[in-house]
Order: C-alpha cells, then structure tokens, then sequence
C-alpha cells in the first residue's frame, strides 16, 4: 500500500544519509518502500498506546539504515546472490550439523581447522549453539545470556568468530548462529541495573512488588521445568521484588511490552546479521509475548513481534534467514511461517519437532500409523518456507502431538505415550533403547525423553552385550531415521556425534553445573581418535559414516529433494511403511521406509494412486531396477530397509 508521508519521510532520511537511491543504494530504497507499510503497521499494533512510540519509531527507522550503512560489502555481495536465487535455503545443496564449539573442539580457531571434515561429510550448514558470554553453572548449555555482544572466553574471540565466517564463506559454508530472545541471564548488565533499583531496566523484565499479579501469571502458566525449576517467577532479595523466570530462575524473562526492549534486541539482531550469519536461529520465540489468564505461549503478539522483525531484516540484512524455534503443537508451529498477509513472511524455517518424534514413535512401535494420521497439518507448508529436519538434537523429544492423531491410529493416548516413555527409558523388557527421562511433571506424568541417536537405536545395549547382530540392526535404525530425515524436505540437521555412532556420555553426573540436566547424556565431548575410525573398514565409525556421507551425497545429486514443493504422503497399505512423494515439474520420487525388524510386503498399487503410473522403478540406495507388477504382487522392503525410487525408462 502506497502512503506518501511515510515514503517521502524515508526518502528524506536516506537523503540526510547520503544514500543513492538511484543508483548504488536502489535496491535497498526499494525494499525498504516495500516493506515500510507493513513495518509501520506491525509497530503500531504493538506500541501505538506506548507514551514513547513516536519517538522510538524515528530510532527504528534510523537503525534500520544504519543497520546498512554499516552491512560489509562482502555481505553485501552475498545479499544479492541469494536475493537472485529466489529462496537460497531452499536447495537441495544444503545440509547442517549442529554442534558445542568446546565440546567438538575445544575452541573457535581449532573449528577452523575442522572445516574439511564437515566437507569430507557432505556438510556445509553449521549451527554453532550458544557462543556468547554466560555464567558457568548457570548458563543452560548457554541459553543464559548475560552479554550477547561478547563471545564467551571459553570458545575465544569475537575476531575468532570472524574469521571462522570469513573462512567458511570462502568455502561456500553457510553459519547458524543462536538468539535468545525470550530472556537474559540474571548476570546481565540489564538485570544487575534492575537488582540495584534502576527502574528503567526493571521494566525490562517483568518485575513485581508483590505476588498479587504473578499469582495471576501462574494460575494459566504451565511449568516449563517442574522438578528442576517449578513456578515462573524468582523472588530478587536485593530489590525487594518478584521476576518472570518462566525456564530457570537465572533467566528473567523480557518484556517486549516495552519497545525500548524491541529496539536493542533488534539492534543486537542486526549485530549477528551483520558478522556474517545466514541463518539466525530464534529461541523459544513463542514465549515473547505473555498475557494474564492465557499460557504465555503462541500468542498472537508474539507472531506480530517476529513479523515485524522479519520485515526489517528483509530490508537492512536479507541475505539472513530467520529459523523459528518453536515446540509446539503442530497446527501451533506451522503458524511460525506466517499467516494472512504475511504468510511466508514471519520466519523462514521452522523445526520439523512433530516429524522427528513421529518417527520414534514408529520406530518404537514399529507402526506407522500415528506418524501419518499427523501429517494432515504438516503439509500444507507455505512455498518459500522450509523445515529444519532433524533426527537428533541438543534437546530433548517431546511427545507433543495431537492425542487425536493417536486416537487415529486406534491407540489410547495416555497408554500409547506411556509405552514410549518406557521403551526409550529401558524400562520395558526387551526393548533394545537407552534413555532416560526429563522433566518428569509429577502431576500429570508429562515427561520428555532424553538420549542420543545411538542409544536410542540400541547400539549401546548391543556393544555391552557384544551383540553383532544386534550392531548391525542398531545402525541400520540409525540410518533410517536419518535418511527420512535427509529425503523429507527441508534443510536436514545432524547432531555432532551421530555422524560416527556416538552412545551416551554418563559424565554430566559428576559435574555439578550439569548433573541436575540429564540431556548432557546425549551432548558428547569428541574424541578424534574414535572419530578417526570413520577411515578403517570394519569399525562401527566407519560403517555409519561412510553411509550417512552417501546419503548427504545422494541428496544434493537429486534436484527433486530441494524443497521447492510439499511431500505427498502415500496410503499406508502396510503399518510398518511409511512413504511419500515428491514432485516437482514432471519429476517424481518415491522414499519409503521400514520401521519393522522383519520384511515387509508392499503392494504395487502404492505407485499408480497418483497417476502417472511408472512402468519400472530404479532404487537410487541399491542401483537396481525394479518392474512394477501388479496390485495383488509386492515390493519386498528389508527389515529397517529404505528405498530411493524413480520412474525409470531404459535408454
């Protein structure tokens, strides 16, 4: 919508500038005339009863041009490569792995000189979690910010982080950096003014003189963490007052009430933006908002907030893709990707965190049912828009999808998660899996499953039991649940460690600023000398390796799995196969996957429900092709087996 005083307003402030909008600067002239209307309106949904709203606009408007002004030309350069490509992170060329700087390596420079590995892996995204400064044994595996512009000691430099950047740009690698957008640690600069009584820093948080209006709060909040850090407020002894700690009580909450709030963790948004990161990955974002007599998460606020923040990115830094982490339901999360007029025009990527529990419910179930009576909501995915597939991560697996889904299934859902709990946590006979629960709520039997993706798998219990069979089928339900990963669409996320089979890591129980945390069972310290064993033939490192390598290799061989179109979910004419389809133009590929430990049989007509129906069949895991028979004759799928099918013609 064209508005002349607001356009003739920022083509006076370019101007003051010395910004050729004719030329040099055109482009960022007319993102900013695209986007002003909806930043203008966002602003004002939020802040228009605020006494100081007209005065910080004109501050948004400037650092938005600052914001540029300082954006190195590098960067710069880069913005328009991707801006040509339409929706760079689409692309079939991309796959990441997420990892603890200290804990893969020790430090940022040594990083540096572990670059060729990840090529060596296929991989080319990498998220490094949390880097800035937080207090040892209160820093939540460094969610706790108590500076967000100073890179903690313990990973090295601010120039380090640079010129990892500038070396992994140089390299065609891509860098994932974290926001904490929701809170601060309570070491922060903000929250030590707050202690000391400055009142402009107390109304950065929510703060209280009494419990009268967190007792509010608390009677629609759930507890994030019951057993390790009940309620959602802290009571502060050196002002006297009560603060939102709605995760640990070391981290107060931001109140984003207050535009004064907005504007620096933009500013410090642009700050990453502006070292180089090409996707910045916004944590806990459906807390950002809260509102008495609701559960302070998903609010609509919050998604005005994050659209609003996505616009003025789209301007000043557009080469950066925001990441949205929000686990949440699943009709909840595909709302991260913007809805009504500003669908596709919120966050870019969401985590598939529905999809990655699903498949450890078949694979614990060996059915498939739940998984796609789910998927309804999953699909229907904005285009410009992609996922974060993920088999493992850092976090725990919450078991947060619809009891309904469950119920599709033909499954009671109290019964049905029980089963899981209990099959993850070893506490069923037979079951093969390692884990162990977290957050366990005591009044309501809520818990979240902890473990890495070998143990979960079974490798741990069959290396203990110096079972060679039991090995071989462990890595076989490894590579399954990561090639659905890979083939699923989205950017695919490997964890650090699950490349080369990594179990459990029990040594959190004797470090006191972790014991109380038992998902650092599946957040290893790396030790190269095993990791070197991905070189010899017959090591379990090798073998999970060299067959993760291939199937990133295949990925980037086949266009079709870019994301440039949503799956199609085929029938499940068997329990234990899941499957789908991709299309794009006249292409079409077939993924299936067996969650059984016996052969399953699929039958023919699987391939002829969407037209098109393909004469003969090439498996692009095995090299072979296969004649499409009949409705009554099957495909035989291996236990834990997986196939890569497309349409084959003979030449």
């Amino acid at each position: 919508m064209y508005q002349k005083n607001l356009h003739n307003k920022i083509v006076e402030l370019l101007q003051q500038q010395s910004l050729d909008i004719s030329k040099k600067d055109s482009a960022f002239f007319a993102r900013f005339i695209a986007n002003a209307t909806a930043i203008e309106s966002l602003y004002l949904q939020l802040y228009a009863q605020h006494p100081q709203c007209d005065i910080i606009w004109q501050q948004l408007m400037q650092l938005i041009i600052t914001t540029y002004q300082q954006r190195p030309q590098p960067f710069l350069e880069r913005d328009t490569k991707k801006l040509q490509q339409e929706h760079w992170f689409l692309s079939n060329q991309l796959a990441g792995m997420s990892l603890y700087v200290d804990r893969f390596c020790g430090n940022l420079q040594n990083l540096q000189n572990k670059l060729d590995y990840f090529t060596e892996l296929g991989v080319n995204v990498l998220h490094l979690m949390p880097l800035f400064e937080s207090p040892l044994h209160e820093s939540d595996g460094g969610y706790a910010v108590s500076n967000f512009r100073k890179v903690d000691e313990r990973f090295g430099t601010l120039k380090d982080l640079q010129q990892l950047q500038q070396k992994m740009q140089k390299q065609e690698m891509y860098v994932m950096l974290d926001i904490v957008l929701n809170h601060t640690s309570h070491k922060h600069e903000w929250a030590e003014k707050a202690k000391q009584g400055d009142e402009k820093y107390q109304h950065f948080y929510y703060m209280f003189n009494d419990r009268h209006i967190p007792d509010q709060y608390d009677a629609s909040m759930p507890e994030i963490f019951p057993e390790s850090a009940p309620g959602n407020f802290t009571y502060v002894p050196e002002c006297n007052k009560w603060v939102m700690t709605v995760f640990h009580q070391y981290q107060w909450d931001l109140n984003y009430r207050n535009p004064e709030v907005f504007m620096v963790m933009l500013d410090n948004i642009f700050f990453y933006a502006n070292l180089g990161v090409d996707i910045l990955r916004i944590d806990a974002p459906a807390f950002i908002w809260k509102e008495i007599g609701t559960t302070c998460q998903n609010l609509p606020q919050a998604h005005a907030l994050l659209q609003l923040i996505k616009c003025c990115v789209e301007v000043a830094t557009p080469g950066m893709a925001l990441l949205g982490e929000a686990i949440v339901a699943p009709k909840k999360i595909m709302q991260y990707f913007g809805t009504g007029l500003f669908i596709a025009h919120e966050c870019d990527f969401a985590y598939n965190a529905t999809q990655m529990a699903l498949q450890w419910d078949a694979l614990a179930t060996q059915d498939v049912r739940v998984m796609l009576a789910a998927q309804e909501d999953l699909v229907k995915k904005p285009f410009g828009t992609s996922w974060i597939t993920y088999t493992r991560c850092h976090d725990d697996i919450g078991l947060g999808y619809e009891d309904n889904s469950i119920r599709k299934a033909g499954f009671n859902p109290y019964e049905h998660r029980r089963y899981l709990k209990n099959y993850y946590s070893g506490n069923i006979e037979g079951s093969p899996a390692r884990g162990a629960l977290f957050s366990v709520n005591p009044k309501t039997q809520d818990a979240r499953i902890s473990g890495s993706l070998a143990s979960l798998c079974g490798l741990e219990a069959a290396q203990a039991n110096q079972n060679a069979a039991a090995i071989e089928e462990s890595i076989a339900k490894i590579l399954m649940m990561q090639a659905q990963t890979f083939f699923l669409g989205g950017l695919p996320m490997l964890f650090y460690g699950d490349e080369v089979g990594y179990t459990n890591d029990y040594s959190y129980l004797h470090d006191p600023g972790k014991s109380y945390d038992n998902r650092w069972m599946h957040r290893p310290l790396i030790d190269w000398d095993k990791n070197k064993k991905r070189n010899t033939t017959g090591t379990i490192e090798n073998s999970i390796f060299t067959q993760t390598q291939q199937l990133l290799q295949l990925r980037k061989q086949l266009p079709i799995l870019s994301d440039y179109s949503n799956i199609i979910w085929l029938t499940p004419h068997n329990i234990h196969v899941a499957g789908f389809m991709r299309a794009y133009g006249n292409q079409r590929v077939y993924a299936l996957f067996n969650y059984s430990n016996k052969a399953s049989y699929l039958t023919w007509y699987t391939f002829k429900e969407h037209g098109h129906i393909p004469k003969q069949l090439f498996n692009h895991l095995n090299q072979q092709v296969y004649t499409v028979g009949a409705d009554y004759e099957y495909l035989i799928l291996p236990p834990y087996g997986m196939f890569l099918l497309e349409p084959y013609e003979e030449k």
